[in-house]
């Protein structure tokens, strides 16, 4: 039985030397290639930070590039930490492996030594053939002679158990050994990432100080910014508008044409009726009876503008991607978010979210539809896209050419990104419904 016990024993713990570090190796791996992507990203962001003060005072953009800042070194303290969990995980249970497999090495070595002291005190040849003739019958002979042999390369086995295991217990006493060192290693990174983030704090309540400082500027600032914001709205709704009354137009004109159909089958019918009251002249005269058309009544889905079938299905796919909406743009930062948006001691309410980005950045309609509106606004462009009885709104454009009707797919380069107010590459996105009642874009968009 102990034999039977000694041999599971080995074969467990082989297998668990085999397997056990692979998805923590993994883990770690990707870990670090997140921790590099997150770098590379804060990179960029301080590059646009170290634009935008030479080409202006801080504004709304350099507080928003020092909170994406910190918000980017708090991604990589949390990735640090999940290193450490996973280190502390390895290191528990490299120790709880190293002391299985002492275990095992002490049970092996017991077991060899007392194989050896019972070979010891048998080692005439004389006993084993006395042990041999002392059988009962051949077959019984033939029995103990094969367990003589099983004896003896059990004991080789148990020798070859005993290096194996003093080997993969000093593997894994080096595992350990180096998985400490990882963990003082990242335990150094955590606390100079620590001090990085207290300095970009530092440096976001400088930006913040300033800005407060700058006072009236800081006001009209925020005041132009109300303003364009206003125009904007204040055209989508417009186009939204225009949009309603077209398709109500559309809906009474298919409901003429519905009433002048059934008019018209009406008249035929009563013409033939006439007819078979006068067979004479019925007789002479050749009856053309109107073919019966089936009734057009437009499409009812909960909305004037789902007045088709087409109408319906794009509403209900733009509905069924919520979340997962590609961005307008590849790559940016939130200068503002949708709602309230506290800068210093101001508070700018958004109707839509506010993407900081290089100017001449190509920008992208998040789902196909119809546009509906192309406007020009101070030096700057609108484009107003309708999904069904959804819209949205991109602003601050440049080099638009698209026209009002014209049939965009997802994806497809609408115009390229401006700049703003503060003289910093930025577009607006707004989604809207056929109420005006506005959408926050991030809810819709897919997480970065």
């Amino acid at each position: 039985m102990i034999k039977i016990v000694v041999t599971f024993l080995s074969i467990f713990i082989f297998s668990l030397n085999s397997f056990a570090q692979a998805p923590a190796a993994n883990e770690q791996q990707e870990l670090e290639k997140q921790r590099q992507k997150l770098k590379r990203e804060i990179e960029e962001t301080q590059a646009l930070l170290n634009k935008n003060k030479k080409t202006t005072k801080e504004n709304i953009s350099s507080l928003a590039l020092v909170n994406k800042k910190l918000s980017l070194q708090e991604n990589i303290i949390d990735n640090i930490n999940r290193d450490i969990n996973l280190l502390n995980n390895t290191i528990y249970k490299s120790q709880r492996d190293i002391n299985k497999m002492q275990l095992l090495l002490d049970t092996l070595k017991q077991e060899y030594a007392k194989s050896m002291i019972y070979s010891y005190r048998n080692r005439s040849n004389s006993d084993f053939l006395n042990f041999i003739f002392s059988a009962s019958s051949f077959n019984d002979a033939i029995k103990r002679i094969t367990y003589l042999k099983s004896y003896r390369n059990y004991r080789e086995m148990q020798g070859e158990n005993i290096l194996r295991t003093q080997e993969l217990l000093r593997n894994r006493i080096d595992e350990l050994s180096g998985n400490k060192q990882k963990k003082n290693a990242v335990l150094q990174i955590q606390g100079k990432e620590a001090g990085i983030l207290q300095n970009q704090q530092e440096e976001k309540n400088e930006v913040v100080k300033q800005l407060k400082a700058q006072g009236k500027e800081l006001n009209n600032q925020v005041a132009a910014k109300k303003k364009q914001m206003q125009k904007v709205s204040n055209a989508i709704t417009a186009a939204i508008r225009r949009a309603v009354e077209e398709a109500k137009r559309e809906t009474a004109a298919k409901l003429a044409a519905d009433k002048k159909i059934k008019e018209a089958e009406l008249k035929a019918s009563k013409n033939t009726t006439a007819t078979e009251k006068a067979p004479d002249i019925a007789a002479t005269k050749t009856i053309i009876k109107t073919p019966k058309k089936e009734a057009t009544a437009p499409v009812t889905h909960g909305s004037v503008l789902l007045n088709s079938n087409a109408d319906i299905a794009l509403n209900e796919n733009f509905i069924k991607n919520k979340g997962i909406l590609p961005w307008p743009v590849d790559k940016g930062y939130p200068l503002l978010h949708y709602g309230s948006n506290k800068v210093g001691d101001i508070v700018i309410v958004s109707e839509g979210i506010s993407i900081g980005c290089e100017i001449g950045t190509p920008v992208k309609v998040i789902f196909g539809g119809e546009v509906t509106l192309v406007n020009n606004m101070d030096d700057v462009q609108l484009v107003v896209v309708k999904h069904g009885s959804y819209f949205t709104a991109y602003s601050n454009l440049t080099g638009v050419n698209l026209k009002f009707g014209q049939k965009v797919q997802t994806g497809q380069v609408i115009g390229k990104v401006a700049a703003n107010l503060d003289g910093i590459g930025a577009m607006d996105l707004m989604i809207t419904n056929e109420k005006s009642d506005g959408l926050n874009p991030e809810q819709w968009l897919r997480r970065r």
